[in-house]
């Protein structure tokens, strides 16, 4: 007996440890099983539409050569479906034509599409469109699984490139649990549900179409040490049934003021979209996508409110926690107030001490939402209050293209300040201004009468902001008052219309006119070119930091006639050149070329557009080639206007490419007047084509 028990016991023993080795065994393989398989972008064609490819939201590889017109795009910044996607991309800066990895995020259709020529691609202008994307750089976010394998909408899909697959598209793997030990009944009962196919019921028309995902709005949340915001609370109304969703604003009366989100977004109709629950170009969404989705809607953003904005604020060891904090909370109204979106406002922080620093740029944060989380996590730096220091980064850093800075939005920078700056802001804020950037400020606890010997520079508001006529200033007398401010400042920095600072092309150039004064023109025809050139300076706006004009004169001889920096006003320009004598003489227009080069526009301002209309009624008694190619490597763009005996194949030498729209003939000074309308549109094209600053 006691043999048989023990032979009995071994037995138990090795079936114990058999089972324990097979668990293990079953428990490795699961685990490599379920193993997430790695990433992989695909790659596509420059032909590929975004319409096609169902997925949402996904990351793809575009090749090199995407700038050829014959891949349509149309709209900007905001592009329809009908676009071709790697086309969009090049136009919108995120790609060059070398081609590389791009992050596309479709949004919702709108009901026009405004084209524009931008990095070498013309996108074109479209009517209403049920559906659109925008193009980011390819940086994931954090929890969002994206596609391997893109998804298309008909069975013509594009071929796949290299390393690319087409599939139906299929629920995202379940994340990967801790493995626990595995029975071998349980083994047996996992092989069994393996192997059973299983049958997806087809989807409902209906539930594409109608299937919503909530998206959940933040409540404003209020500080424990002190109830500040009390006069402007935002709550949210998702929950409450029948409630549409926008910002509750509670007055000090107590009657609610609501801002409901606009059905129509002023740039089209939404048409209750979802993520997912677009019809595209062809096909549905399949019900099971619908059911993964992740993705939140995004909003598009206010188009009555398209201002690319940076917050300066005080970061010094002065303003203390207690209302560095209150400052974060008027940050996050403003942010909650602007509808942040790509077709509307977008918004970064620099915070200033001894030296400043971004927190995050235009394109860091593109809603709302985001912006307000980024902002609760900021922390206060110490330091002075270089004020000036600031500004001078925001102007040179801040707002680029790679920052997300667009040409069609005006620059808007709304400094906070903690009673007054530790350095002078007059010389940096003037070559903002310079720069078209509108600057905004706002003075909290200003010095007190006898702490007014420690400013730095008095009136230093008056002399930061874009103009002095109280618009962009605001003096709050205690930080408890700072939350006054929320509405009246996004009223003004969204009331475009009236940012005088933003860069034109009637208010950014330094314009040299080199007037021929040669005997072949006469004093009744000279005095018809002074008119019009009085004409066209009538079209440009005149200051020392706007546009500013000179003249020269010249025959064999040169003639300074007035500099840039001599006249700053329009009334005082224009007597100007009705003062302008007239000479007599001969026709060097190439001396002339080199003179306006070293008398002129050695003396402009950087960050100025150099333009040169030269006027001319004959053939040039000199070379004009090679002064020409001199004033086109200084980057001076420079028009030509013949008339009468004037050259053309000499115009067009010293006309900037392309001649066509830089070179005029005129065949009697009596007509020069006809051509100012179409110099001007030649200017602001030329100037609406390229990047604001």
């Amino acid at each position: 007996k006691r043999t048989v028990v023990l032979t009995m016991k071994a037995s138990v023993i090795e079936m114990f440890l058999v089972l324990l080795v097979t668990g293990v065994h079953s428990n490795k393989e699961t685990s490599k099983k379920i193993k997430r398989p790695k990433f992989t972008v695909p790659q596509i064609n420059c032909d590929v539409k975004a319409g096609k490819i169902i997925n949402p939201e996904f990351i793809v590889k575009c090749p090199a050569g995407c700038q050829d017109p014959k891949f349509h795009v149309y709209g900007t910044d905001v592009y329809a479906s009908y676009s071709s996607v790697c086309g969009a991309a090049v136009h919108s800066g995120v790609l060059d034509n070398s081609g590389g990895k791009i992050l596309v995020r479709k949004v919702a259709g709108l009901s026009g599409y405004k084209g524009s020529y931008s990095n070498g691609v013309q996108s074109l202008s479209l009517p209403r469109w049920r559906e659109s994307f925008i193009v980011l750089e390819s940086k994931p976010k954090k929890g969002v699984t994206y596609p391997s394998a893109l998804t298309y909408s008909s069975s013509k899909s594009p071929a796949p490139q290299a390393g690319e697959t087409t599939k139906a598209y299929q629920r995202p793997p379940i994340p990967a649990t801790t493995a626990q030990p595995v029975t071998l009944m349980e083994l047996l009962a996992v092989t069994v549900a393996v192997a059973t196919p299983t049958i997806l019921p087809s989807p409902s028309p209906s539930a594409a179409s109608t299937t919503s995902i909530p998206r959940p709005e933040p409540v404003g949340q209020r500080s424990q040490e002190m109830d500040l915001w009390s006069a402007t609370t935002y709550t949210s109304s998702q929950n409450r049934p029948g409630a549409d969703p926008g910002i509750q604003r509670q007055d000090p009366s107590g009657a609610a003021f609501q801002k409901p989100v606009r059905a129509d977004v002023g740039l089209g109709e939404m048409d209750s979209w979802k993520p997912g629950s677009v019809l595209l170009d062809e096909g549905r969404v399949p019900k099971e996508e619908l059911s993964t989705q992740s993705l939140e809607p995004v909003s598009l953003g206010d188009p009555n409110c398209k201002i690319d904005l940076s917050f300066l604020i005080d970061g010094s060891t002065s303003i203390g926690k207690r209302r560095f904090r209150i400052q974060k909370q008027l940050l996050a109204g403003v942010a909650q107030a602007l509808d942040i979106g790509p077709a509307g406002p977008l918004m970064g922080v620099v915070q200033y001490g001894d030296n400043p620093a971004t927190h995050f740029n235009l394109k860091t944060h593109m809603n709302s939402r985001d912006l307000k989380t980024a902002i609760e996590k900021i922390t206060q730096r110490g330091g002075l209050s270089n004020v000036g220091r600031a500004i001078s980064f925001v102007t040179k850093n801040f707002f680029s293209k790679a920052n997300g800075n667009r040409s069609s939005a005006p620059n808007v920078v709304v400094v906070m300040v903690d009673g007054w700056p530790t350095d002078k802001v007059e010389e940096a804020s003037r070559l903002a201004r310079e720069s078209g950037i509108n600057i905004f400020f706002i003075t909290i606890e200003g010095a007190a009468e006898n702490e007014k010997q420690y400013v730095v520079e008095p009136n230093f508001a008056n002399k930061a902001v874009c103009r002095t006529n109280g618009f962009y200033s605001f003096h709050v007398q205690s930080w408890f008052g700072l939350h006054k401010t929320l509405q009246p400042l996004v009223k003004r920095v969204c009331d475009t219309d009236r940012l005088a600072c933003s860069k034109t092309c009637l208010n950014s150039a330094d314009i040299g006119f080199v007037i021929d004064g040669s005997s072949s023109v006469g004093t009744g025809n000279f005095r018809t070119v002074l008119q019009f050139v009085t004409n066209l300076t009538k079209e440009f706006e005149i200051s020392d930091t706007d546009t500013r004009i000179g003249a020269v004169q010249y025959t064999y001889e040169q003639r300074l006639e007035f500099g840039f920096d001599q006249y700053s006003s329009k009334p005082d320009i224009l007597n100007a050149i009705k003062r302008v004598g007239y000479w007599s003489g001969g026709t060097s227009t190439g001396a002339a070329i080199n003179f306006a080069l070293e008398q002129l526009f050695k003396k402009s301002k950087p960050n100025k557009r150099k333009l040169m209309i030269l006027i001319t009624d004959g053939r040039s008694y000199d070379d004009v080639r090679i002064p020409a190619m001199a004033a086109h490597l200084k980057g001076v763009i420079t028009y030509a206007i013949g008339v009468a005996w004037a050259a053309q194949e000499e115009l067009e030498v010293i006309a900037t490419h392309s001649a066509r729209d830089h070179s005029f003939f005129v065949d009697e000074f009596d007509n020069l007047y006809q051509y100012v309308p179409r110099i001007i549109q030649n200017i602001c094209t030329e100037f609406n084509s390229q990047p604001r600053n």
